[in-house]
């Protein structure tokens, strides 16, 4: 079987050996959450979130940052979105389940309930299983 290294390779018709379009479709599953959750929490963000001191402008940078991955995913190909996926994922839920503590975070206490919760931590956990996914399937092989 021949490396492909780079997702658009993968998709070569010419190449018998190229499997269908798996890099693309991890990468698009990927796009798909990082976005919802940068979605999620730019809604949560103009919803009130906004005027949290030190969460809220996170909330913002979070809600930025999932569309900007989202869009780097296919427009670069390098393995540095898939890695920024990672982190994406991993911070962002971590700071969820930090919040969820009984300490909080930054004076914020949140709870494991409401649809926007869940579709962020369910969203986050698979971006990073995803991510890891593509990134052992992008990965440059040995012949």
């Amino acid at each position: 079987m021949t490396a492909h290294p780079d997702p658009a390779a993968a998709l070569d018709p010419t190449d018998a050996a190229a499997p269908v379009h798996v890099a693309w479709v991890l990468r698009s599953l990927i796009a798909l959450c990082v976005a919802t959750s940068g979605v999620v929490h730019l809604s949560l963000w103009w919803d009130g979130m906004r005027n949290v001191d030190v969460v809220g402008p996170a909330f913002l940078v979070n809600g930025i940052g999932g569309l900007v991955l989202a869009v780097l995913l296919f427009a670069w190909t390098s393995i540095w979105p898939l890695l920024g996926s990672v982190a994406f994922g991993l911070t962002t839920f971590g700071a969820f389940v930090v919040a969820t503590s009984p300490v909080g975070l930054f004076g914020v206490h949140s709870r494991w309930q409401g649809a926007p919760e869940w579709l962020s931590a369910i969203t986050e956990v698979a971006a990073v299983l995803l991510a890891f996914a593509a990134i052992w399937r992008e990965r440059p092989r040995r012949a």
